[in-house]
């Protein structure tokens, strides 16, 4: 990899993490539309597919935790620790399949729906765990709700927004195929 692709990754990586900062501020005057639309997944979501999952991995772990520790919002524990690892395997899975999937555009939302799954899984197993370490239970409705029902704005939202931006993307010739 050359060193101008590695520094333009880096700063399409500080961009996306900027992002993810200030998205939140969009929808979160609502505090409750702001939480069912996933503002911070969107950034997260492209950073996998624009710069890799490296960079998307990172880039989804440390947004919820900065802006919990910078804006106080969303709440430390365990909100901003679940959402870390969700959101680094969204930045991960998203990334990862859409180097390994053939660029096609169903592939797109291949990539999409496995990060999103994946990523909803990884957030009901840190869910568990964290409320498993502070002696409450986190049940399977308590999922689904949390996962899946008061989600359904954002899922929706992401399956719209991130294979339209991807494909621009890649008609701009923005994305190149990673060796």
């Amino acid at each position: 990899m050359k060193v101008q692709t590695k520094l333009h990754k880096l700063i399409l990586t500080a961009l996306f993490l900027a992002l993810a900062l200030v998205l939140p501020f969009l929808t979160g005057q609502i505090p409750e539309i702001g939480s069912m639309l996933c503002p911070l997944h969107i950034p997260v979501l492209l950073c996998g597919f624009v710069c890799g999952w490296p960079w998307g991995l990172a880039v989804g772990f440390v947004a919820p935790l900065f802006r919990s520790l910078l804006l106080g919002m969303p709440p430390v524990f365990p909100t901003a620790v679940c959402m870390a690892f969700e959101l680094a395997a969204y930045g991960a899975v998203a990334g990862l399949m859409y180097r390994l999937l053939p660029r096609k555009k169903p592939f797109i939302y291949c990539a999409l729906l496995l990060a999103m799954l994946i990523g909803r899984l990884v957030w009901g197993l840190a869910m568990a765990v964290c409320m498993g370490l502070s002696g409450s239970t986190f049940t399977l409705s308590a999922f689904a709700a949390g996962a899946v029902l008061n989600a359904v704005p954002g899922i929706l939202l992401q399956l719209a927004l991130i294979p339209l931006l991807v494909m621009l993307f890649e008609k701009t010739r923005y994305l190149r195929p990673q060796a």
